[in-house]
C-alpha cells in the first residue's frame, strides 16, 4: 500500500451562473489529495494522511477519497476550517491563491500522527504541505520517524508566492530529499532548487548529490527526463488535446507510483537494481495518466479501464 502525505483542499474553480455572472464551484483538490484519488482510480492499494476537517468541505473530502478506493483510516479530523484554494486559468494553466492559515491541514502536528502500519510499502510526500509549520515539521518527522525501509517518493510541487520563510522550507526540503528514493520536479522547480546554473543535467546532478537515487523532471509539452547514478533518459509527452492543466502533475506522479507498484519495483532493493533504462516506462505510464487528465476539466485522473496499456 502507497501512503500519500499532504494536503487536502477545495479548489474553488472559475465559472459562470446561468445568468452570466462570475462564480467559482468547489472540487475536491490538493496535489497529494490528486495523486491519491489518481492512485486509487489505478487500481493500486492507497491510504491517505492528512488533516482534514469535520466541516462540509472536509466531509466532501473524505467521501470523495472513499468513492475513489482511498483508505481514510490515516486521516487526522478536527474542528479547524479546510484549505481553500482559489484557481485562476489562463490560457488552460492554473495559479493559485490559497487560504490555509489555522486549518485543519495546516495545523497539523507531529504530536497528533498516527502510528504508520507494517502494511505501508511506500510514502509519498508533496505539495504546499510542505512549505509552513507545523504541518510541513510534522510531515518532515514522520518522514524521518517511518521512511528508513520504505520507498519514498517526493514531488515538492513549488510555490514561490506561498512561500513565507524560504530559508526554513529549503533547509527542510534539503532534509526531506536527503531520505528520498525518488524526487519529481518540474523544470522550474529544478530551477529554483538548483539556482539555475548549467544544463539539467547539471541541476539534476545537484538534486541526487543530495541522497536521492532517481530525480524526474517534466517539461510539459516536452516530455520528461529521469536522471539517475548511470545517466539519463527522455521520454516524450503523450499527445492530448488541452482543456487545463489542473492536477496534470500530480495524476503524473499517480501513474509513476503505479507502474512501479504494479512491477514490483517498489521495494528498496528492486528499486536499488533499476537503471534510468528501466526506469523510463514508468514515465511513459504517467505521461499517459497526465494526458487524460488535461483534456478534461479540472483535477479528473483517469480510471485503470480508460488505459491503453
Amino acid at each position: 500500500m502507497i501512503l500519500c502525505c499532504g494536503e487536502a483542499l477545495i479548489d474553488l474553480i472559475p465559472a459562470q451562473t446561468a445568468q452570466g455572472q462570475n462564480a467559482y464551484l468547489p472540487f475536491t483538490g490538493g496535489a497529494v489529495f490528486n495523486t491519491a484519488v489518481a492512485l486509487g482510480r489505478l487500481g493500486v492499494q492507497t491510504a491517505m494522511l492528512s488533516g482534514v476537517s469535520r466541516d462540509a468541505f472536509g466531509t466532501l473530502l473524505l467521501q470523495t477519497l472513499k468513492d475513489n478506493n482511498v483508505s481514510v483510516d490515516l486521516l487526522v479530523r478536527s474542528d479547524r476550517l479546510s484549505t481553500l484554494a482559489v484557481v485562476h486559468l489562463k490560457d488552460g494553466s492554473a495559479t493559485y491563491s490559497f487560504y490555509d492559515e489555522n486549518s485543519a491541514g495546516r495545523m497539523l502536528r507531529a504530536e497528533d500522527l498516527p502510528t504508520i502500519p507494517a502494511s505501508i510499502e511506500a510514502l509519498y510526500f508533496g505539495g504546499i504541505s510542505l512549505v509552513a509549520a507545523p504541518a510541513a515539521d510534522a510531515f518532515a518527522a514522520l518522514l524521518e520517524r517511518a521512511g528508513k525501509g520504505r520507498v519514498v517518493m517526493i514531488d515538492p510541487n513549488i510555490r514561490p508566492g506561498f512561500i513565507a520563510d524560504e530559508g526554513a522550507y529549503r533547509g527542510r526540503l534539503d532534509r526531506m530529499i536527503g531520505q528520498s528514493d525518488i524526487v519529481k520536479v518540474s523544470d522550474e522547480d529544478l530551477s529554483w532548487l538548483s539556482g539555475g546554473a548549467g544544463e539539467m543535467a547539471e541541476q539534476a546532478g545537484l538534486v541526487l548529490g543530495k541522497g536521492a537515487q532517481f530525480v524526474i523532471v517534466t517539461c510539459g509539452g516536452d516530455g520528461a527526463w529521469i536522471h539517475g547514478a548511470d545517466g539519463s533518459a527522455h521520454v516524450p509527452a503523450v499527445r492530448a488535446t488541452v482543456i487545463d492543466t489542473v492536477g496534470a502533475g500530480d495524476s503524473f506522479n499517480a501513474g509513476v507510483l503505479a507502474y512501479l507498484s504494479q512491477n514490483g519495483h517498489l521495494t528498496s532493493a528492486a528499486l536499488g537494481a533499476m537503471t534510468v533504462a528501466d526506469f523510463a516506462p514508468a514515465l511513459h505510464r504517467g505521461a499517459q495518466v497526465a494526458a487524460i487528465t488535461v483534456s478534461r476539466a479540472g483535477a479528473n485522473p483517469p480510471w485503470a479501464s480508460e488505459l491503453n496499456n
